[in-house]
């Protein structure tokens, strides 16, 4: 298995979509890295040679932000931004959606399972 930015890549996958399983890498970025490297997107994960992985390695570690470093950066931004008490950071302190959406009948799975409203347990008859 090639490993890239500390993630085990699939051998059995095209490399344009192994890429993308790297926290930080999409597919255009994947082309963009294969594109800029003059490796062929179509191409398996298990064709690679030894030196075209460690090329990928490289460009992937010196050109952008992945896996831990972005991880940290993302939840600094979403700490910073509930520290502060902004309206974004407030929505993500109540676990509301955060980007405008509607919260009256939707957002289930940010919100999580509806509170039930006026049900009561059942009490068994103890028999005497």
């Amino acid at each position: 298995m090639a490993r890239i930015a500390g993630i085990d890549i699939p051998r059995n996958k095209h490399i344009v979509i192994a890429l993308t399983y790297i926290y930080g890498i999409g597919k255009p970025t994947a082309l963009k890295v294969l594109t800029g490297l003059g490796i062929d997107p179509a191409r398996k994960t298990s064709d690679l040679t030894e030196e075209e992985v460690i090329k990928i390695r490289e460009y992937v570690d010196s050109n952008f932000k992945v896996e831990g470093d972005l991880r940290r950066d993302v939840s600094q931004s979403i700490k910073r931004l509930i520290e502060i008490n902004s309206y974004r950071g407030i929505r993500h302190k109540r676990n509301l959606p955060v980007r405008g959406q509607r919260t009256h009948t939707n957002a289930r799975t940010r919100k999580g399972r509806k509170p039930s409203v006026g049900i009561k347990k059942k009490t068994t008859a103890t028999v005497k």
